[in-house]
């Protein structure tokens, strides 16, 4: 079998409403599918993370620049493969969007193998640990509003949530440090005192501020902290971990085993989140995730994307030994997005029906048991929703 042409897939619409994080305000929702065919016409699908001019600068790497290195190539080789594309690229990044790129590819060459096998993605990695996987739901997105009105939203949007039957639900902060807390406060009243629920501050705090939103999800006893600082600062991260009871989690940004390495060692994560379709595809995650469990640090993928995106955690998850063992051994959740996504919820010939098997099965989805990922995208939503 030969690889004998890549396709990078762009997707994206215009959203229904603005939304936003600590970082930017967005409109559009894209995606970025690649498709790995051969000369046996068995066909992958993987997805590269990053949104935008970011997903149309990646889908020219793929192209231009990993598909001549493996056109040819034997698509069961994976990390030949991996380590072929890796040792050329070195030298113009070993981290961001060549990895990025390759994620896709990569994860595109494990569900070929996985339909060449006639196995599942879980089994081909080593079986599943469970068929049933726990999600949590987030939303609470910025929005351009005023705090006041947003804290009004916040509450009834987390109240929402958590009545749609997720486990869990996640916000996001990014407004400044004493608003951010009554986002926090509004949100813990608006699930209640029992149910679990996180904050996302997508970098934005210096570790002083960080400090003092985290003393306050101390109080209203927050799950975890995402990336309450800069991803580079190893010594803020192991400070606030030290200093703070509310779990500190991250590495959604890291890449690769090395960069892995390096966070994992400064003991600065109580949970990490390895992002499969940014850090390298799955070939790399399976090691990165290797590294957590050596240093004893429990995973809770980050997930972003499209149904491919999600269906590839979904093995992940359900492949993953728990960590520690036990009879009630510590379960890690799925990451569900709550506002509108097309490429998640319309994109599959056979939805994955996330939100409604959430609500009928107690907050709890089933694993795709076809061969390779188990999902199929719809060619002609794609060709609907490609941009050049």
């Amino acid at each position: 079998m030969k690889i004998t042409k890549i396709i990078s897939h762009v997707l994206q619409y215009d959203m229904p409403e603005q939304l936003g994080y600590s970082q930017q305000y967005y409109a559009k929702r894209s995606a970025h599918l690649v498709e790995v065919q051969t000369d046996e016409g068995i066909t992958g699908w993987g997805e590269c993370f990053g949104p935008g001019n970011v997903a149309i600068a990646n889908k020219t790497i793929v192209e231009r620049v990993i598909q001549p290195i493996i056109l040819g190539d034997d698509p069961m080789n994976r990390d030949v493969i991996w380590h072929k594309v890796y040792n050329l690229l070195r030298d113009h990044g070993q981290k961001g969007m060549p990895l990025q790129s390759l994620s896709g590819v990569d994860i595109a060459l494990w569900d070929i193998a996985g339909k060449v096998a006639n196995l599942p993605l879980h089994t081909l990695i080593g079986g599943a640990h469970k068929l049933e996987i726990p999600v949590y739901g987030y939303g609470m997105m910025l929005r351009p509003e005023s705090a006041t009105d947003l804290v009004a939203r916040f509450k009834d949007e987390a109240a929402a949530i958590r009545d749609m039957g997720f486990c869990a639900t996640k916000m996001k902060v990014g407004l400044g440090p004493k608003d951010d807390v009554l986002l926090a406060q509004a949100v813990r009243q608006g699930v209640g005192d029992d149910f679990r629920f996180m904050v996302d501050a997508n970098h934005c705090y210096t570790t002083s501020d960080a400090f003092y939103v985290g003393r306050a999800l101390e109080e209203l006893d927050a799950y975890w902290f995402e990336e309450p600082i800069a991803p580079e600062d190893y010594d803020g991260y192991r400070e606030l971990r030290a200093g703070l009871s509310v779990n500190i989690a991250g590495g959604e940004a890291e890449f690769n085993r090395w960069g892995w390495r390096k966070l994992l060692e400064s003991r600065g994560l109580s949970i990490a989140q390895p992002e499969v379709c940014a850090l390298g595809g799955i070939s790399e995650y399976l090691r990165v995730l290797a590294l957590c469990h050596a240093h004893f640090t429990p995973v809770v993928n980050h997930v972003w994307g499209s149904a491919i995106a999600v269906a590839t955690n979904m093995h992940l998850l359900a492949a993953m030994p728990p960590l520690p063992g036990g009879l009630f051994p510590w379960e890690p959740m799925l990451e569900f997005d709550t506002t509108n996504n097309k490429f998640r919820d319309e994109l599959l010939e056979k939805p994955l029906n996330i939100q409604q098997q959430v609500a009928k099965n107690n907050g709890l989805v089933s694993v795709p048991a076809g061969p390779g990922l188990g999902v199929e995208p719809d060619r002609d939503f794609i060709r609907h929703y490609e941009i050049n």
